[in-house]
């Protein structure tokens, strides 16, 4: 082949890797372009904003002033006599508006405007759920493909051992079993393997859709998974919670109530209708003004039933922000008793059980090739090995699930995007 066709393909080539080396690199996700994502994804957010957008109509139509009205009237015509058809007719042409007095429109306003700031506020409330939700799905992803790659660490570690074995089988030092022995223990972990991959194509999937990926497929996250830092008092945890989106909210959700409150005491109070109009006599072609007021008298209806109706929501409204607060801090209690659990847990495992299980691992496979341990006990030390990693994956996610999980209660930045994302 000449050389420079040659090149040319060399090029190619070279080109050809390199875009998938970009494609692969895009392809990876971290933790804060996940949260960044959700954010401008999620459709609980678009929702949330339509809420606010609900509530400023409401309020601008709380603002609006009553429209007047215009009337037409006629008298003394299509009768009989002298009133017969219209030679005898007044007609009336009047215009009335009526005046909202003691306040009304301003409570209207005051319930209005309270309805905005309930809605915001709750959309504050779905972000941070979102951000925790998202922070959670990706742990989990991540954790996921870090037990693959420790079942892969160890279908490798077994495969190792098959040569040997069959070294030891010709020369007469073990039973032909023991390969199949170690082959059984191999394809155990590779079922186990693709046990996990299953896990992990779901937990992709959880977050690409709240990261807004339509095609539900994620090839995989990156992050630094092993950062752990040291949990707050149980106590800041609490005094932190009252500042959560979902228990401000009832503040403002008691002033919309007391609005309501008020606009229900003030509807009884009669407003008053005053009204304009020219009226015309045909039979002597003369003209004249006409003047009304009306006001109307509040016998029956006094508004009780709505009073009653709007005093038990007040009431009702510092029983829920409660029962709000204590759910909150049942979650909160539950992810910190995780989160100190797993964080105790993690330390043994790191101190003791790794380096211990690593160590004796180590020995029983150089005691194996000079004959001084069994096949078994190779196996039960590689096994220990991989099931102490996988401890601490497991509790490394779990303590990562329940730092998100207080963030999402507190309100606080997130920490662990901080120490993932790089």
């Amino acid at each position: 082949m000449p050389f420079p066709a040659m090149a040319a393909r060399a090029i190619c080539a070279a080109a050809l890797l390199a875009a998938s080396a970009h494609a692969a690199a895009a392809q990876t996700l971290t933790l804060r372009e996940a949260l960044s994502r959700a954010l401008a994804a999620n459709p609980r957010l678009s929702a949330a904003d339509r809420d606010i957008g609900i509530a400023s109509g409401q309020r601008l139509q709380a603002g609006a002033l009553l429209n007047p009205e215009l009337s037409y009237e006629q008298d003394n015509s299509l009768g009989s006599g002298q009133y017969r058809g219209t030679r005898s007719a007044e007609t009336t042409l009047q215009i009335s508006q009526a005046f909202e007095w003691f306040g009304k429109r301003d409570a209207r306003i005051a319930a209005g405007q309270a309805g905005i700031r309930v809605a915001e506020i709750q959309r504050q409330a779905v972000r941070l759920e979102v951000l925790s939700e998202t922070a959670i799905a990706f742990v989990t992803v991540l954790a996921t493909q870090r037990r693959i790659q420790i079942l892969d660490d160890q279908v490798a570690a077994l495969d190792r051992l098959t040569p040997l074995l069959r070294r030891r089988v010709e020369a007469g030092a073990s039973s032909p079993a023991e390969t199949g022995r170690a082959e059984v223990a191999s394809a155990l972990v590779r079922a186990d393997r693709e046990r996990v991959k299953a896990t992990l194509a779901s937990a992709r999937r959880e977050l690409a859709v709240l990261t807004g990926d339509s095609s539900a497929k994620l090839p995989s996250v990156t992050g630094r998974f092993d950062a752990t830092t040291r949990p707050p008092s149980f106590q800041t945890v609490i005094a932190a919670i009252d500042a959560n989106p979902q228990l401000v909210r009832w503040t403002a959700v008691y002033a919309q109530r007391n609005a309501e409150l008020l606009l229900a005491r003030l509807k009884p109070y009669p407003d008053v209708r005053v009204g304009a109009g020219w009226r015309h006599f045909n039979d002597t072609q003369d003209d004249a003004v006409r003047l009304s007021v009306s006001v109307p008298i509040p016998v029956f209806d006094q508004n009780q039933g709505n009073i009653l109706s709007a005093q038990e929501s007040v009431a009702k409204t510092e029983a829920e922000r409660k029962a709000n607060r204590n759910a909150l801090l049942v979650i909160a209690g539950r992810a910190y008793d995780s989160l100190q659990g797993s964080l105790q847990e993690l330390s043994v495992l790191r101190e003791i059980a790794i380096p211990k299980a690593q160590e004796a691992a180590d020995e029983i496979a150089q005691g194996y090739s000079a004959g001084r341990f069994s096949l078994l006990e190779v196996l039960d030390a590689q096994a220990s090995v991989a099931q102490a990693r996988l401890r601490e994956q497991e509790a490394l996610q779990n303590i990562h699930v329940a730092v998100a999980t207080i963030e999402g209660l507190v309100g606080r930045p997130f920490t662990l995007a901080r120490e993932t994302a790089r």
